[in-house]
């Protein structure tokens, strides 16, 4: 195989485009059928929001894999391996659920109980943890049983991490496109790197997740106008999940020992890529991960059930203490970036270090400033035509119908389906402007 970069980034604007077209006539549709629930305690939204997006991901998805499967340097991956198709039959079986459930609320057990069929379903056909590299230990090989265990858990976890922090418009398809971009870094340095091609699919499937949600975000920016959905969040974790276990359990480590030379110290420096499966996943969920662990601390300590929803996530509490939707939605997106990025280029020792270290440090940058609280992002001038009115510079006038879109945004939250001009007869628009 040659050097596939163009090949990924077509798959990669292919899935976008794909996802991008469909979420407007998906939008329709579940405005058409009623998929739009009514306020619960917990939303910040504030009218009803049609769900669904998970369908016009998925069919991105789908693309993305017909396409790879006719480009020269990609097709090699599903003649050699059959976790595209294992990939492919766990996702179609999420999203059914996922759309059921966004129409008809399912009940929480049974959407557990299908996550988990939907692993088993891809254990069934390959994708599954073989066995795992421990520090100090070395390869350890894992009977059928555990290997099946152990990626029904990482699955199940995954998918309900993603599923907990989608409590912001834009915040899970934005986190996890930043999470598939370090992951795409890591899974490609393996396979061009070492030689491996058996990291092949995991790089491929963060290609495709990354032009998932690259797609979908336009339609799911504050003020959102769809929502994914379950649809649409158990879809992108299971993706994620898969190229965890693709990277950590199908790719054997005794490869890379070929290319261990001279000291002890620097046996164990290029041992590092090896141990990099046990904990890039877990960076790549860490801040879901987290809000989930805590949910589930917080209700059973309140005597509430896990699955019990309530306003304590993350997300939740950065809106409390003052911040505002679009800035919590930005400092989550750098707190992933910092994680996620450091952990790969702590991995990496290259030439091309310094631009997986140039992010890191913007995104250390761009976290500080936002947890400043006189700190305004402004965009700047050559983009005022492209943003929303208040990311605007104010030197720049601001017409009425800006300053209604902006007021109307602000009063409303989600801009979905219904009038607004009962809200806009309470305050008056200076006509001066």
């Amino acid at each position: 195989m040659g050097q596939p970069v163009r090949d990924y980034l077509l798959t990669l604007c292919v899935t976008a485009a794909v996802t991008y077209l469909l979420t407007g006539p998906v939008r329709k549709f579940a405005i058409a059928i009623g998929a739009m629930p009514a306020i619960r305690a917990r939303d910040v939204h504030r009218e009803p929001t049609p769900r669904l997006g998970g369908i016009a991901m998925f069919g991105g998805l789908c693309a993305g894999l017909i396409v790879a499967d006719h480009l020269f340097n990609l097709k090699g991956v599903f003649e050699l391996s059959n976790e595209p198709r294992a990939l492919l039959s766990g996702a179609a079986l999420i999203w059914l659920i996922g759309v059921l459930d966004d129409k008809f609320e399912i009940d929480a057990l049974i959407k557990l109980g299908g996550q988990m069929i939907a692993a088993a379903v891809m254990v069934i056909q390959g994708l599954t943890i073989l066995w795992l590299p421990i520090p100090g230990v070395g390869t350890v090989a894992l009977t059928q049983w555990q290997g099946t265990l152990l990626t029904v858990a990482l699955v199940v976890i995954t998918i309900n991490a993603v599923n907990f922090v989608d409590g912001l418009d834009g915040l899970a398809a934005g986190m996890v496109c930043i999470a598939s971009a370090a992951f795409f870094l890591y899974a490609y340095r393996l396979w061009m790197g070492y030689g491996i091609e058996a990291a092949a699919p995991a790089t491929l499937f963060a290609a495709i997740l990354m032009g998932m949600c690259l797609g979908f975000l336009p339609h799911n920016m504050h003020p959102a106008r769809i929502f994914m959905g379950d649809s649409g969040s158990m879809l992108i974790g299971l993706v994620l999940a898969a190229g965890a276990i693709s990277i950590t359990g199908q790719v054997d480590p005794d490869n890379l020992k070929i290319f261990f030379e001279g000291s002890e110290r620097g046996a164990t420096h290029a041992m590092f890529p090896v141990f990099i499966p046990l904990v890039l996943p877990l960076t790549i969920i860490a801040i879901p991960a987290a809000d989930l662990i805590l949910a589930i601390v917080r209700r059973t300590w309140n005597g509430q059930s896990p699955f019990a929803a309530d306003r304590g996530h993350l997300h939740h509490r950065l809106l409390e203490v003052g911040h505002s939707h679009s800035r919590a939605v930005l400092i989550m997106y750098f707190w992933s970036a910092l994680i996620a990025f450091g952990t790969v280029g702590y991995s990496v020792h290259s030439a091309s270090t310094w631009i997986i270290f140039m992010i890191v440090g913007a995104s250390a940058i761009g976290l500080i400033l936002l947890l400043m609280p006189r700190f305004t992002p402004r965009a700047p001038h050559w983009a005022n035509r492209f943003v929303p009115p208040r990311y605007r510079h104010r030197s720049v006038p601001v017409t009425v119908e800006d300053t209604q879109a902006a007021r109307t945004a602000g009063l409303n939250g989600a801009t979905a389906v219904g009038e607004r001009q009962r809200f806009l007869s309470r305050q008056k628009v200076d006509s001066s402007l």
